[in-house]
């Protein structure tokens, strides 16, 4: 009987009922129980807190007749754990440091939001430390440890996966270019081409329209050299393509919804700079766009070797009406632009007033036409002025290279979108084992190099990093490529109203704003 009475007292003494973060309100955003308990009794102990903080005691820890909170701020918030009375309180606050330790491992900033948006991830932590109501003998890491779920099993599976893919791919070609071979020669000995299926057999159809392809979709990277043959001009039916350009936008389709890159007909690979951003959807009779492109170059090792951008605002008026206006121009910039206005210009009334006004005030600008009236330049080797800089250190390993790059934004007035950093993968070694990763990241085996996306890059969101593990050496991970649009433009330039010449009075215009990338490497 005294063994069975001191079984009973350990289980009632010394077990955390739940943990919770809520706010100074006692809401509860993330809240876990260890022992049974209803909602309803969770949502009242929380509520409950906070009346009995406001009665002007400086410890960590308040009581009620039936439990204990020991609490911790965490800014705008608080980390409770709610225990029984007879806990032992040193073991209690050693528990709530770790608890709160484990919170800014998974969210950036200690804000409802983020709590809200973690809240899995910190339930899936927070039952690492306690299981049922008793703490467990863990450590940081081990908890991260153990909810990164890392196996080496999984590893290997996928390795393994992406191998049979690239080798179903690499027959795939191959098919398709016996297939390719067996067709010109009967082009060329004038006899029937073999169709390879039709309407009465389905598969083998399908298998004509998914691998007769062109040499310049299939090996974009080996165009071949060698002489054009000359045809005869006149009527032929080898010249009829009709039907074989049909069956390779099938194939090209087919590749393109597996997610691989095709290239176009002329042989150029899409520019990493191809993001567009979207048309403005409200157009006034006075349409304006400010535009800046930037092409940066910068050394592995640090250094900005050449910085050029270039602006441009440009001036479209679909109305007559609305023909003969000014332009106010806000210069906030301090980055030592280079500005030139068009010819027709006035340029004294620009530098005494920023004012955008011809020279002549009776004409009109020209109508459904777009008039660069305004264009800037700035160069520069400062690297304090490189919007955003890539940081790449690969080091040897045992099994290759392990590559940490990372991101961090220095002008953080800018809000950069689609962020695309380019890394080059040495050819026949496969896919790079990724590690930590903030954002997402795609292997383009096609084209060697890891994807590294990221939506969106502003202030709160300033800095960013990805590891991986590869077989290669040093130089192989080199040029990185960066390509981002923008709807802010990197130099402080901007219209700032629109008036008639006569009367000043205020003219309706829209605004469309857009900084890109032309070049922005790495080396």
């Amino acid at each position: 009987m005294k063994s069975k009475s001191n079984f009973t007292c350990q289980t009632t003494t010394k077990v955390l009922l739940a943990a919770a973060v809520c706010t100074k309100a006692g809401k509860a955003i993330v809240s876990r129980q260890f022992v049974e308990m209803t909602r309803t009794r969770v949502e009242g102990l929380l509520a409950a807190f906070p009346k009995l903080m406001g009665m002007g005691k400086q410890h960590t820890f308040v009581e009620t007749e039936s439990v204990r909170y020991v609490y911790q701020p965490l800014e705008k918030l608080y980390m409770v754990l709610v225990t029984t009375k007879n806990s032992n309180i040193l073991e209690d606050l050693e528990t709530l440091r770790l608890f709160s330790r484990v919170i800014p491992e998974y969210c950036r900033v200690l804000e409802e939001g983020e709590i809200s948006d973690h809240c899995f991830d910190l339930i899936f932590a927070f039952d690492e430390i306690v299981a049922l109501g008793y703490r467990e003998n863990v450590n940081l890491a081990q908890i991260r440890t153990f909810t990164e779920m890392d196996s080496h099993e999984e590893k290997v599976f996928r390795a393994v996966r992406e191998t049979q893919e690239r080798e179903a791919k690499a027959e795939m070609r191959r098919k398709a270019k016996e297939l390719q071979q067996i067709r010109r020669d009967a082009e060329r000995s004038g006899k029937k081409v073999p169709a390879f299926g039709g309407f009465g057999s389905a598969g083998m159809s399908s298998m004509s329209s998914g691998s007769i392809i062109t040499d310049t979709i299939i090996e974009p990277e080996k165009p071949k050299m060698g002489p054009v043959p000359v045809r005869p001009t006149g009527s032929s039916k080898a010249l009829k393509l009709g039907a074989r350009g049909k069956e390779v936008d099938n194939f090209v389709d087919k590749l393109r919804g597996e997610g691989e890159t095709i290239m176009s007909s002329t042989g150029k690979m899409p520019s990493l700079a191809s993001n567009v951003l979207p048309p403005p959807v409200n157009v006034e009779s006075v349409h304006m766009r400010v535009e800046e492109k930037i092409s940066l170059t910068c050394g592995r090792d640090g250094g900005l070797q050449n910085m050029e951008l270039l602006g441009m605002i440009t001036l479209r008026v679909t109305d007559d009406k609305v023909g003969r206006i000014r332009l106010m121009v806000n210069n906030y910039d301090k980055k030592g632009v280079q500005l030139q206005t068009h010819p027709n210009v006035d340029k004294k009334l620009f530098t005494s007033d920023s004012v955008i006004g011809l020279k002549n005030p009776e004409k009109s600008f020209p109508l459904n036409n777009d008039v660069g009236v305004l264009k800037w330049r700035l160069q520069s080797t400062d690297e304090a002025l490189i919007p955003l800089t890539i940081n790449c250190w690969p080091s040897e390993s045992a099994t290759g290279c392990d590559v940490n790059i990372e991101y961090e934004l220095q002008e953080e007035s800018l809000e950069l979108n689609d962020v695309v950093i380019a890394i080059p993968i040495p050819s026949g070694v496969g896919a790079p084992v990724v590690g930590d990763v903030d954002g997402e990241y795609k292997h383009d085996s096609r084209r060697n190099v890891l994807e590294w996306s990221l939506p969106v890059i502003d202030a709160k969101n300033k800095s960013g990093s990805l590891e991986f593990s590869v077989a290669g050496q040093p130089n192989d991970f080199f040029p990185v490529n960066v390509s981002f649009v923008s709807i802010r433009n990197y130099c402080d330039i901007q219209v700032a109203k629109v008036t008639h010449v006569e009367g000043d009075a205020p003219v309706k215009f829209s605004l469309e704003t857009s900084f890109l990338v032309d070049k922005y490497e790495i080396l």
